[in-house]
């Protein structure tokens, strides 16, 4: 059995203007945490079962502005190792997220696409 995207984010150099851009344009509720550093968790409205998301600012090279989908992986470290032997490379160690939320990392495929794991 594959593994389920379980996540998706929007990185932007002006998170507050992607925040109304994407919930006027699809009717989505963004709830922006400034403890969060103005990281805005997403209600897509879709329902059960719907994949959860949130809208956030660019931290840098590692984070280019886009979209990037989150696989829920059992072993961030394992698939990592695996992403490097076939051909891509780590970006983002797995970091522990606030709040008991998870861990995540990111490595970016042999084309250099940033794809994030979530565990």
């Amino acid at each position: 059995m594959g593994q389920p995207v379980a996540w998706f984010e929007v990185t932007s150099h002006d998170a507050e203007r992607a925040h109304k851009f994407y919930a006027e344009l699809f009717g989505w509720q963004v709830s922006a945490d400034p403890a969060m550093g103005g990281y805005g968790i997403v209600d897509t409205g879709a329902g059960e079962g719907a994949i959860g998301g949130g809208i956030g600012p660019s931290s840098g090279p590692a984070d280019p502005v886009g979209v990037r989908i989150y696989v829920r992986v059992d072993d961030l470290d394992a698939c990592l190792d695996r992403a490097e032997a076939l051909g891509g490379r780590r970006l983002v160690a797995p970091t522990e997220l606030p709040g008991d939320a998870g861990t995540f990392a990111v490595f970016a495929d042999p084309d250099g696409i940033p794809v994030g794991l979530w565990a």
